[in-house]
């Protein structure tokens, strides 16, 4: 259990970089007045940084049992009204949603391309249950788009998470739209981010 950055466990760079630009975007998407179920939380920087400028929202983090003591340690002295204490939340167990009431927001940021493939399957099948019409899936990350990588440097990037994991890879934009649609979400918005990744809104109908 690393520490890092003023004793952060876990602490992520790549968080620390693209908060800033998720935060501008789900300000504009967002009422302010959710209640978001975050998916693979981490360290949980985003919910500390979307909840100091959205302090309306009720954000509950989540993470598999490995990582949750970590996350723990990091929200413990943010937990309020708006910050939740973490929830553990695997994808693997396919009736992960029956620890969670209706929710208006299901947020998860670059982890559709570290779980396996049955584990995104997973996730889409939990939101069609826990999800209301005008309800919000928002991932974000890097996508392919009719069979092609948006840049040099996220091909490269599968490369080395398939070395590393042969399950793990950047999904199909159209594969992951089509497990959308299954669920009864249209897809809303697909916005492009810094580093070559996207921030991909589904709503309930």
């Amino acid at each position: 259990m690393a520490a890092d950055n003023n004793g952060w466990v876990n602490f992520s760079p790549a968080a620390e970089r693209n908060q800033t630009p998720v935060l501008a975007k789900l300000q504009t998407l967002l009422k302010g007045n959710e209640t978001v179920l975050e998916v693979g939380s981490g360290s949980g920087q985003h919910a500390v940084h979307f909840c100091a400028a959205m302090n309306g929202l009720r954000w509950i983090p989540s993470d598999i049992a490995e990582l949750l003591p970590g996350l723990e340690i990091n929200l413990n002295p943010y937990v309020s009204p708006t910050i939740c204490s973490p929830e553990l939340l695997d994808l693997r167990d396919n009736r992960w949603h029956t620890g969670f009431a209706t929710v208006d927001v299901i947020y998860s940021a670059n982890t559709l391309h570290i779980v396996s493939w049955p584990e995104v399957e997973s996730l889409f099948d939990g939101v069609a249950r826990l999800f209301k019409p005008a309800s919000k899936l928002i991932l974000y990350g890097p996508f392919r788009y009719n069979g092609g990588y948006t840049s040099s440097g996220n091909a490269e990037f599968d490369l080395w998470l398939k070395r590393r994991n042969a399950e793990s890879g950047i999904r199909d934009f159209e594969k992951v739209n089509e497990l959308a649609e299954k669920a009864g979400l249209t897809l809303s918005a697909d916005i492009d981010m810094p580093a070559n990744n996207q921030l991909l809104v589904w709503t309930c109908k």
